[in-house]
């Protein structure tokens, strides 16, 4: 029995759109991740970027539950002495949501130059539009199963 192994010639990509309008940041990274990682795919190769373009709209919409926004701090060190930057998540949802949208979705990526590679494969919009109609993007439906 010979095991499956994907390359890049043979892999086919998609592009999906996920509307994030009232879903919570954590599980809009998780799905985003796995579409971009290729997991839903029965051909994944962990080595290989086998994952599909995904489109993120609403971000400005995305919610955090319990008492994140006041409690959680998105943290940034220049590398000075005391050059802690520390931003509290209320404000960084009310002006750039996309950013951390984004920096939750790299954390659940690969560390390495193939999570670098799939990153670059999320596009996050804050509103309902997006300008990739070109690809002809289809929905993906977050609800518990699959689409």
């Amino acid at each position: 029995m010979n095991t499956y192994m994907a390359n890049p010639a043979t892999v086919e990509k998609k592009w999906y759109v996920i509307n994030a309008d009232g879903m919570a940041l954590g599980r809009c990274a998780a799905e985003v991740a796995k579409l971009l990682r290729g997991k839903h795919k029965a051909t994944f190769t962990p080595h290989v970027d086998c994952g599909d373009y995904v489109i993120v709209i609403n971000s400005d919409k995305l919610v955090l539950t319990g008492k994140k926004l006041e409690q959680k701090y998105f943290k940034r060190y220049s590398g000075y002495q005391s050059g802690l930057k520390l931003t509290q998540y209320s404000k960084m949802m009310n002006e750039k949501s996309d950013v951390a949208l984004m920096r939750a979705v790299k954390g659940m990526l690969p560390k390495n130059s193939l999570g670098r590679t799939m990153l670059t494969h999320c596009h996050i919009f804050k509103g309902a539009e997006h300008n990739m109609e070109a690809q002809k993007p289809v929905e993906w439906k977050i609800d518990g199963g699959n689409n």
